[in-house]
């Protein structure tokens, strides 16, 4: 039976991530077992030259108490050395003293007290190492054997990794390799991205371009994006012998923890009964939050009592945004922004907002415009071409060149109580996790098996790209 390596690297080191790719990944992974219909799916990561077998993404909550026993156990095993050390410094000070220096006897017992208090110390230090040791996370990924059938996919971000070496060894093997690509942003739109990361980008995808056996997109915007750029890099002969497809994400929240309650702060807000329009993302310059303030601000002097919410983490080159936003003086009256939400006050927001906005410069697909539509919440959304694949008619789409498109859509939906898109949301319907992982394995696997019978009967009539 065919075997699919999903790979899963970052997500596996990084398991306090919750960012698009992160979610992606955790999500694919956590669905696999139930659609391993006829393929098997293997999560693997790459360490030290080898490759292993998850058997374990996210580690285990319990392991939150083990994490602060080992904190405050080598925080004590520190202090415990700290002070041994001082003993002994106490020593040999004494002895450059009378009675020390000239009293062989007072030398001994002064050594033989020093230790008895050093034991005192020392046999602590033993047991609190003994415990830590005890107390390491126990592995959650295994060496494996790779076969020559196997197909590996990368679905992590594997620009920041260090396995393309291993990766050709495999493929020499026979092993095939698919690249998940989420999009080509470092590439397109390099002034919205660090310079580091334009650069690591780029080397990996003309290693990808060089390497994959297939590529498969998380939207056909993305696809034909990926298409064009191997075959600019490769030529059209080369890139022909390469596969490209796409598949869609799901759009349930993994990360609910019952246990887990909404702050006051957030609760206040969204109990208040005022029309409060969410922008959920990353705070970076793609995503284009000045835009928002821009025409929100527009709606204020109107005299509107709207509502901007920006949730997010704070991410790069957005320095000046950020004090716009702690200086403006509409903050905490009609501006609000969370940077740490968890998944049950994202999920609480998206069910009592009036909106989502999402002015995107550019996207590979979205994720927030179908969790929040997936919901029931309406989405406005920038007019470029992954949000029409996405949302088709049922977004309400602006134009990026004047916030005021925005604000009258915001001021039509207020003052009508009728969502500016051409279709109602109760039409609407998408997929959940386990579809997005079902598609990208049925896809995965059409594709390879396609390609390898193309290349059998090619192999056959000596006709063959290279």
């Amino acid at each position: 039976m065919t075997r699919l390596l999903i790979e899963c690297t970052y997500v596996f080191h990084h398991p306090e991530m919750n960012s698009g790719i992160q979610r992606v990944v955790r999500n694919i992974i956590n669905h696999l077992p139930s659609v391993q219909d006829e393929v098997v799916c293997i999560p693997v990561i790459f360490k030290k030259g080898k490759i292993l077998e998850v058997k374990q993404l996210i580690p285990e909550h319990a392991d939150d108490w083990r994490d602060r026993l080992q904190q405050a156990l080598e925080k004590l095993a520190q202090k415990l050395v700290q002070i041994r050390n001082r003993y002994w410094l106490i020593h040999s000070r004494l002895l450059r003293f009378w009675p020390w220096r000239s009293s062989h006897n007072v030398r001994r017992v002064t050594y033989v007290l020093c230790r008895l208090v050093s034991a005192s110390f020392v046999l602590p230090l033993h047991l609190t190492e003994w415990i830590l040791k005890k107390t390491e996370e126990q592995p959650r990924a295994f060496e494996m054997a790779c076969r020559s059938d196997d197909i590996l996919v990368l679905l992590d971000s594997s620009w920041h990794a260090d396995f393309f070496p291993v990766a050709e060894k495999l493929q020499q093997q026979g092993v095939a390799i698919v690249s998940v690509i989420y999009d080509l942003i470092p590439l397109t739109h390099p002034q919205f991205c660090d310079g580091p990361l334009v650069q690591v980008f780029d080397r990996w995808f003309e290693w990808i371009a060089n390497t994959a056996n297939g590529f498969i997109a998380i939207s056909g915007t993305i696809r034909d994006q990926v298409g064009e750029e191997v075959q600019r890099r490769l030529g059209h002969e080369r890139a022909a012998s390469r596969w490209f497809d796409f598949f869609h994400l799901g759009s349930e929240l993994d990360q609910i923890d019952p246990s887990k309650s909404v702050r006051p702060a957030v609760e206040k807000l969204f109990t208040s009964g005022r029309a409060i329009y969410l922008m959920v993302s990353t705070i970076e310059p793609r995503k284009n939050h000045a835009y928002l303030l821009d025409a929100f601000e527009s709606l204020w002097q109107d005299g509107s009592e709207v509502v901007l919410c920006f949730i997010g983490r704070i991410g790069w080159k957005n320095e000046r945004l950020i004090e716009r936003v702690e200086k403006h003086p509409q903050l905490k009256r009609r501006l609000f922004m969370f940077n740490d939400l968890s998944d049950v006050e994202l999920e609480y927001c998206y069910g009592l907002a009036r909106a989502l906005v999402f002015p995107s410069f550019v996207e590979g697909f979205g994720l927030p415009l179908v969790e929040a539509m997936q919901r029931g919440l309406p989405a406005m959304a920038s007019d470029i071409p992954v949000f029409h694949e996405i949302g088709g008619e049922f977004v309400s789409y602006f134009d990026l060149s004047q916030p005021a498109s925005l604000a009258r859509q915001v001021q039509l939906f207020e003052d009508s109580g009728i969502f500016p898109a051409a279709r109602h949301m109760a039409d609407w319907s998408w997929l959940n996790w386990e579809d997005s992982a079902r598609q990208l394995v049925a896809r995965v696997v059409r594709q390879v098996q396609t390609q390898q019978h193309a290349q059998s009967e090619c192999h056959e009539t000596d006709h063959c790209p290279e």
